[in-house]
């Protein structure tokens, strides 16, 4: 069961792209990709682990093929986005599941953990944050369009959605950048390259320091149900730093945190590590 499907689903009148493989009988594992990408992130891993679990990877809200709503019918925050793939898993048939979460995937996949304990098996945060340590120097530009959301600070966050910076996400702390496709990076650029996309980004951006006010609620989350917590991690990301891999064994003690020598987008580079890494923590 190898074969890997490319679906889309109606969510409640909301159209969700994913891609999907493995035996249904099988468990099951939701990938949730970040910024500024979409399910095709994990296009190396999936056919490496679909002989073991039901894999199902959208695309965000906005992002890649899933439907795109204008700004006027449609509020881009993280938790209508959390909102939306929550429903999407229930539409699927999704009732128990370990969740993969990676970047803007991790306070996606938080919410929907806090709100239904019961169905998660497993989690596996691949650079997916949730402590204020985690959060490097390369955010203050965001934090001060938080502190003050006038259209100055928005427009100075513009050069974030250039293509020389998703090629800068992509490539940054990878020892070997000939490693690196050009394909998940080219891919990315024209999705942003649509019109309104940028308006989408910069209203996620902002919206954003909701996912840190949160931070509390998913430690208290981490700490009452006590999840298997796998972070594997690109210890070289200019965004996530290694401090909020080690933090979440403050919360679930026995957690297990791995370190790659790679950056941000880890599975470029160390997509058949990270499946062998799965494969042994959810066994």
């Amino acid at each position: 069961m190898s074969e890997i499907r490319y679906r889309t689903v109606d969510v409640d009148g909301f159209r969700i792209a994913y891609r999907e493989a493995g035996a249904p009988t099988a468990p099951k594992l939701l990938l949730l990709h970040g910024f500024p990408s979409a399910g095709h992130m994990f296009r190396d891993l999936i056919p490496l682990l679909a002989d073991r679990f039901h894999l199902v990877a959208p695309d965000l809200p906005g992002f890649g093929l899933s439907e795109r709503p204008a700004r006027e019918r449609f509020t881009y925050s993280f938790d209508a986005i959390a909102s939306v793939i929550d429903r999407f898993t229930e539409v699927i048939g999704f009732d128990r599941f370990a969740v993969y979460v990676f970047d803007y995937g991790a306070p996606t996949g938080f919410r929907i953990a806090a709100k239904h304990p019961e169905r998660i098996t497993g989690i596996i945060s691949q650079n997916g944050n949730a402590y204020e340590e985690g959060l490097s120097e390369g955010w203050n530009p965001i934090r001060a369009y938080w502190q003050d959301p006038s259209q100055p600070n928005r427009d100075a966050l513009r050069d974030l959605l250039k293509p020389e910076s998703t090629i800068w996400q992509y490539t940054h702390g990878v020892a070997d950048t000939t490693q690196v496709s050009p394909d998940g990076y080219s891919l990315d650029n024209y999705y942003l390259g649509r019109p309104g996309a940028d308006e989408v980004q910069l209203d996620l951006f902002g919206d954003y320091k909701s996912n840190v006010a949160l931070y509390p609620a998913f430690q208290e989350y981490f700490r009452s149900h006590r999840p298997r917590l796998l972070a594997i991690w690109g210890c070289n990301d200019p965004f996530f730093l290694p401090a909020g891999a080690e933090a979440y064994r403050r919360d679930i003690p026995d957690a297990k945190v791995t370190f790659l020598d790679t950056g941000h987008f880890a599975l470029e580079t160390h997509a058949a590590e990270i499946a062998s890494a799965i494969r042994d923590f959810l066994a």
